[in-house]
Order: structure tokens, then C-alpha cells, then sequence
């Protein structure tokens, strides 16, 4: 009997199962890119009504997408108030940078996708990203710093690390934001990412690692400093 009810229940799933995106899906991808990039910055209420006019759905719809994006912690309901774009505190800084320094190093140093050809992509990296200062483009330097450490923690092999990374790496643009996307902030550590290729391209995983541990307290320190100092 077990068997039988089995059967007709899988007999009701459609043969081929839709992997589309849903509505609320779709709109969440939307302001999470328009939050990623800066054009909707920390604070910025996220209303309804506006939302759905501008792109054809329902207030069910949209408010759904909300559910998402504080999920992700790119967004906060204030009681009373709505749902607007979070604005990081020092306290949301440490938790991001405890949560970078348990993935990057152990990535360089344990990383089961480490190759030659993964070193190569990321002195690919690198290289873009020195040319980027060199032509003073501070935007391009920004990218090329994160696409470095989306690369480094894609050495762990794994499609969890790679999600949690992204999330990461949107939470880290929503404070680079708060700080007014500073220039003078991306382009030291330039230098550190060429010192931590190097060292990989010598075959020193473990110095590497190491390497990126001290860099990341140090960008921890800097950004704490300039939310307190801005």
C-alpha cells in the first residue's frame, strides 16, 4: 500500500521540474543588483508601491523580494517604518571579516581546487587590476579586488562556500558604499594581493595563507577606523 500511494504521488510531479526563477526571485535579483552597485545606497527606503509600478508586479510580489533581501542582511525592516536598504555597523564589519578569515585562508592553503591553471586565474586577476590603477579607473580596482577573493575562495571547490562568499562579498559593497567608495582604500592592498600570488606561484600555500589572514585584519582595522572617523 506504501508503495502504491508512492507511486501515484510521483506520478503527479511534472516530468520535468521547472528550475525558473520566481517572481519575487526575479525582483529580489533586480535591487540586489541595484544595491550591490550603489545606486540604491544604505538607508534608502524600499517602498511598495514604487517598486511594483516601476516593475510590473504585485505588493505580494514585492514584499516577498523584501523577505529575501533581509535574509541576505541587505535589508532591514524598522518597525513603523518599512523596509529600507541596511546600513552596516561595526558589529555587521568584525562578523564579515570573522566569517572571511575561517573561508580565504583555509581556501589558499586547503583548498581542494588548487592547480596551476587556478593560479593562473588569479594572477589574471591581479594583472587586470594593476592595469586598472594604472589608467586611475578606482572603480575597476574595486571589482578586480573583489573578483580576486570571490577567486581565492573558489579554490575550496564548493558551490556552499561559493554562496556564502557572495553574500559576503554584496554585505562588503554596502560598507565600501557607506565609506564613499574611498579611492586611497582598494589600491594599497593591490600590493598584498601581487605578494599573495607570488607566494603561490612559488608553491607556498601556507605563507599565502598567511599573508591573507594579516591583510584581512588590517582591512578590518581600516574600515573600522574610517566608520569611526569618516
Amino acid at each position: 500500500m506504501a508503495n502504491r500511494a508512492l507511486s501515484e504521488a510521483l506520478r503527479q510531479i511534472p516530468t520535468r521540474v521547472s528550475v525558473q526563477p520566481s517572481a519575487a526571485e526575479r525582483v529580489a535579483d533586480v535591487l540586489r543588483e541595484q544595491i550591490v552597485n550603489g545606486a540604491l545606497r544604505s538607508g534608502t527606503r524600499l517602498t511598495e508601491e514604487t517598486i511594483g509600478a516601476a516593475l510590473g508586479f504585485s505588493r505580494n510580489t514585492i514584499r516577498e523580494a523584501f523577505a529575501l533581501l533581509i535574509a541576505e542582511r541587505l535589508a532591514a525592516r524598522e518597525p513603523n517604518r518599512g523596509v529600507f536598504v541596511a546600513t552596516p555597523t561595526a558589529s555587521d564589519i568584525r562578523d564579515l571579516y570573522a566569517t572571511r578569515r575561517l573561508i580565504e585562508p583555509a581556501a589558499l592553503e586547503h583548498g581542494i581546487g588548487f592547480s596551476h591553471a587556478a593560479v593562473a586565474r588569479l594572477r589574471e586577476v591581479v594583472d587586470a587590476a594593476h592595469a586598472c590603477r594604472e589608467h586611475e579607473d578606482t572603480a575597476g580596482v574595486a571589482q578586480g579586488n573583489q573578483e580576486f577573493h570571490r577567486t581565492v575562495a573558489r579554490l575550496a571547490e564548493s558551490r556552499r562556500v561559493d554562496q556564502l562568499m557572495e553574500g559576503v562579498l554584496a554585505e562588503m559593497r554596502l560598507v565600501f558604499h557607506l565609506m564613499g567608495d574611498d579611492p586611497g582604500f582598494h589600491v594599497p592592498y593591490l600590493d598584498r594581493n601581487e605578494a599573495i600570488i607570488r607566494d603561490l606561484e612559488a608553491g607556498d600555500r601556507a605563507g599565502a595563507a598567511a599573508a591573507l589572514r594579516a591583510y584581512l585584519s588590517d582591512a578590518e582595522e581600516h574600515l573600522l577606523g574610517a566608520l569611526h572617523h569618516p
